[in-house]
């Protein structure tokens, strides 16, 4: 398959997955945040790859000049230091009721008025910022939430801790600085959820050389528990993402015996098939036989030290799903 169709339907599984957990309880979330941070993270690991700004812009089809104009506008403020333009100026019309297209400007004079105006413009045709008036007389005023969100919403702290717990248990022991590269939360919300997870026990926390790395054994969401399935989500598709670039870079064919990389198996069966029975309840064996082992080495771990800088971390992922009759005529 030709790399860029295999691209372009991750693209569209991924999308199917954001607009599920977008409406999830009948909300509406705004994603044009999202949209951006996509944009600037893809821009990010495309350098990292060798990239340049050229190159990177006639892989998304924009004009140099219109690419670097994104650019800027997510870049770092120079007036607020530790956000975009387009956060700080968002943030900046989020703390008044109304605000004038002149007081903005003067608010973030350090930075290019180009650009601010440009930011403002993102914000209206996002839905996030109203405009009213015209000429000197413009003033934004923020959408409401209820404007852009309808439903029930769990109390961000726990779903705060919850995402960090499974980040610490992912890549500890591990720095504050390394998790808000994995995990999307502000410098202060991460913070305040390490200081939870180690106050409750959950992580624990050492300094090395005077900088504090936190670790955790492991992460679980109970079957019934009503909190954290965000969590529980981010932790089965950062798995999977992991595995498949890890099998990528070692070489996408397969093997009998690989360490590394991930199998599908289709079953088509029925009430009254001999092993009907047995393909349903697949996926509660495996289970069974990996929570079983876990804690086999849980237990081994608490009472033997690892070799130094010697510890293997194996990820295993289990999924399984059943689609009857009318979700495959949905999907076709």
């Amino acid at each position: 398959m030709e790399v860029n169709v295999l691209i372009d339907a991750i693209v569209r599984q991924t999308t199917v997955l954001i607009a599920q957990l977008a409406t999830t309880a009948g909300g509406r979330a705004p994603l044009v945040n999202t949209a951006n941070k996509v944009f600037v993270d893809l821009v990010r690991e495309l350098k990292e790859q060798g990239l340049g700004h050229k190159v990177i812009a006639d892989m998304f089809g924009l004009a140099l000049r219109t690419y670097h104009g994104k650019i800027r506008r997510l870049s770092e403020s120079t007036t607020v230091r530790g956000r975009s333009i387009w956060e700080a100026v968002l943030e900046y019309i989020q703390s008044r009721e109304t605000v004038s297209q002149a007081d903005v400007l003067v608010r973030f004079a350090q930075d290019d008025e180009l650009t601010v105006r440009g930011v403002l413009t993102d914000l209206v045709e996002s839905g996030m910022v109203f405009r009213m008036g015209r000429g000197d007389r413009v003033t934004f005023r923020a959408a409401k939430p209820e404007e852009y969100w309808k439903g029930d919403r769990e109390d961000p702290g726990d779903a705060a801790m919850n995402l960090a717990w499974v980040a610490v248990g992912r890549f500890g022991p591990v720095t504050v600085s390394r998790l808000l590269d994995v995990v999307p939360l502000e410098r202060p919300v991460l913070e305040a959820a390490l200081e939870r997870l180690v106050r409750e026990g959950h992580v624990t926390r050492t300094d090395r050389d005077g900088t504090p790395e936190y670790a955790s054994e492991l992460y679980t969401v109970g079957f019934g528990t009503p909190g954290g399935w965000e969590a529980a989500v981010f932790d089965h598709y950062q798995a999977l993402v992991t595995a498949i670039c890890a099998k990528l870079r070692r070489g996408p064919s397969a093997a009998p015996d690989d360490r590394i990389g991930g199998s599908t198996y289709a079953f088509s069966v029925w009430e009254g098939h001999p092993h009907h029975d047995a393909v349903m309840g697949l996926l509660g064996r495996l289970r069974q036989e990996a929570g079983a082992l876990r804690e086999a080495v849980t237990a081994f771990n608490a009472t033997h030290s690892a070799p130094e800088d010697a510890v293997v971390r194996v990820l295993t992922y289990l999924g399984q799903t059943v689609l009857e009759p009318e979700d495959r005529e949905e999907e076709a």
